[in-house]
């Protein structure tokens, strides 16, 4: 069954050409979905060459709060995420939140 107050946004970026992720998929997807009621990820998930490495980026951002902007998802992205694939990811997430901020707002 689906959560109504659930929203499912997807971001895309290029991946560097000389990685692994970039060689497999070229772009890469992330999705979260976003509970509309409190601005919080309650799932995400993106495409990147290993499992790890996805599951490591669901659980740094899945928890958080869009409500004040992309910006405190963007400072765990650099802390704590030191792969080939970073510069990619936070565009992403400049995207979701774009089309997040565009969906509240309607």
């Amino acid at each position: 069954m689906v959560n109504e107050n659930h929203i499912l946004f997807s971001g895309y970026a290029r991946l560097p050409s000389g990685t692994v992720s970039g060689k497999i998929y070229g772009v890469m997807a992330l999705v979260v979905l976003i509970d509309r009621q409190t601005d919080v990820i309650v799932d995400a998930d993106c495409t990147l060459s290993t499992p790890m490495s996805a599951q490591f980026v669901s659980r740094l951002l899945v928890g958080k709060s869009l409500r004040n902007g992309p910006e405190n998802l963007i400072q765990l992205i650099e802390k704590f995420y030191q792969g080939s694939a970073k510069k990619a990811i936070i565009t992403a997430i400049r995207i979701i939140y774009d089309k997040y901020l565009a969906y509240i707002n309607r």
